[in-house]
């Protein structure tokens, strides 16, 4: 007696994409480079009635040893200008937003020349502060 082979099926299992897909999301969001400064060590000046920007393309600090970075990167000053422009690209106005975070006790010898590049670049400058606390 002969028996006859059943077929299989060559089938994708669709239950396990949406676990794939989730997995493969969180790994890529883990590896991106953010803009991130958070290693850098530095206090904002104190200002009154300040108001948040509503986008940001760029990140200046300059930290407390008059250090530059650029999105956490350090970065020359001699170089921001030109790293600021690629940064901005063809951004229209009101989407070339550089934040510029700076040490409440650097001089203006130091920022000065970060705030000229930043004009150069065609950045809109905001500059980062801490809320002076009023006495009741």
């Amino acid at each position: 007696m002969i028996v006859k082979r059943k077929k299989m099926d060559a089938s994708i299992p669709a239950m396990a994409m949406g676990d794939i897909a989730f997995l493969l999301l969180i790994f890529f969001v883990i590896l991106a480079r953010a803009r991130d400064d958070s290693h850098l060590q530095w206090k904002p000046a104190p200002g009154v009635e300040l108001t948040r920007p509503n986008t940001m393309n760029a990140s200046v600090v300059i930290d407390r040893e008059n250090v530059t970075h650029l999105n956490g990167r350090k970065t020359p000053i001699n170089s921001l200008a030109e790293e600021l422009k690629v940064l901005l690209g063809q951004n229209q106005a009101g989407q070339r937003t550089v934040i510029l975070k700076v040490h409440h006790e650097v001089t203006a010898v130091y920022f000065e020349p970060v705030i000229e590049a930043i004009s150069e670049a065609g950045g809109e400058l905001h500059h980062i502060l801490e809320e002076e606390k009023r006495a009741p």
